[in-house]
């Protein structure tokens, strides 16, 4: 497939450099590249792929455009709201350069559709925001044999690798055990700088190309972590455990990653009016951090997760006790707290809480 007039125009640039030239965009106009979200980290990834010109570019994303999202998801503006950021995104990247063919996924990526999904592209890039989905696309990737991108970003903080290259470290050689979800908090429950996923994600764009056109030294068995506030970075090796079993089938990464929560004790705030309507007592607990509570609340007790345990006696023993997060994580864990601690008790967690 060579370059068309046009394209020689547009890409000339790239064509200029010696060690890239015409050779190292045709790479790139034959690649197929697959992008998990189009939030943060994926804004930053889609458009600059979009600009370099992958002829293939597939998006896998169900969620839509929040006022939040604002901060740090350059895709998208105020008219955007409440819109699927897929489709958005498809229309915004088209306009940047109509040459792609971009392929949505109306999904989310999940054991069932993973393989299928990804068998069909040369390279995976994590731009998700959360674990389960992580070892789902490294296990994958793993099975399927094909490189996958990784970035992480935590406040100030940001992590990019590449993974199952020819052979090389996965994710699970970095990260053998998912930490507990109290431990690794999301952009929603821990905030990011919002500049953080653009540095990060255009990180993962770069070595997406470097991959593709077999240019430079891709982060293969290395960790690249930089602190913003610093701008200190290092890289750090990440070493093959050759002692590991090979993935060879998908689980349940919910459950892998601690997440699965119990909903034979949930309750959902429906619930909760009508408990109202009848004088039933209830202790309604927030377990989020301080900041998290100060900026948006639905009352009741702020007993956050990390103080949880010391303050154990502040529970209602006699009477319904509701706990809730962003999430249903952190207040599930407050939840095993208060029985290994006090024993059964009526306690819930919320479901979906809305403030």
């Amino acid at each position: 497939m060579m370059l068309e007039k046009q394209e020689l125009d547009r890409y000339s640039r790239h064509l200029l450099m010696s060690n890239f030239g015409e050779s190292g965009q045709i790479k790139l106009k034959n690649a197929k590249v697959l992008v998990v979200g189009c939030g943060g980290l994926g804004s930053p990834v889609l458009l600059y792929l979009t600009a370099a010109g992958i002829g293939q570019i597939g998006i896998v994303e169900d969620d839509t455009v929040s006022l939040s999202n604002l901060q740090r998801q350059i895709l998208f503006d105020e008219n955007n709201i409440g819109q699927p950021k897929l489709t958005t995104s498809i229309e915004k990247l088209k306009k940047l350069n109509s040459n792609i063919n971009f392929v949505p996924f109306d999904e989310r990526l999940t054991p069932k559709n993973a393989l299928e999904i990804i068998k069909n592209f040369d390279l995976v890039i994590d731009a998700s925001d959360n674990f389960p989905t992580r070892y789902l696309i490294n296990d994958a990737c793993e099975i399927l044999q094909k490189p996958f991108i990784y970035g992480a970003i935590h406040q100030f903080e940001g992590q990019v690798a590449v993974f199952n290259y020819k052979s090389s470290a996965t994710y699970r050689d970095l990260f053998p055990e998912s930490p507990s979800p109290e431990m690794a908090p999301n952009c929603s429950e821990a905030g990011v700088l919002g500049v953080l996923p653009g540095i990060i994600g255009s990180m993962q764009a770069n070595e997406a190309i470097k991959l593709i056109t077999s240019i430079g030294e891709p982060l293969v068995n290395k960790l690249f972590v930089i602190d913003t506030l610093s701008m200190i970075s290092r890289v750090i090796k990440v070493k093959k455990n050759i002692e590991r079993t090979t993935i060879t089938d998908l689980i349940d990464y919910d459950f892998f990653c601690g997440l699965t929560i119990n909903t034979q004790r949930e309750v959902t705030q429906e619930e909760l009016l009508i408990w109202d309507s009848q004088d039933i007592d209830y202790q309604l607990i927030d377990v989020r951090s301080e900041s998290e509570y100060s900026l948006k609340n639905m009352g009741g007790l702020n007993i956050p997760l990390s103080i949880f345990e010391e303050n154990i006696n502040k529970i209602n023993q006699k009477g319904r006790v509701v706990v809730h997060c962003q999430t249903g994580v952190r207040s599930q864990k407050a939840i095993e707290i208060i029985e290994n601690k006090l024993g059964p008790i009526q306690v819930y967690n919320l479901r979906k809480p809305q403030f």
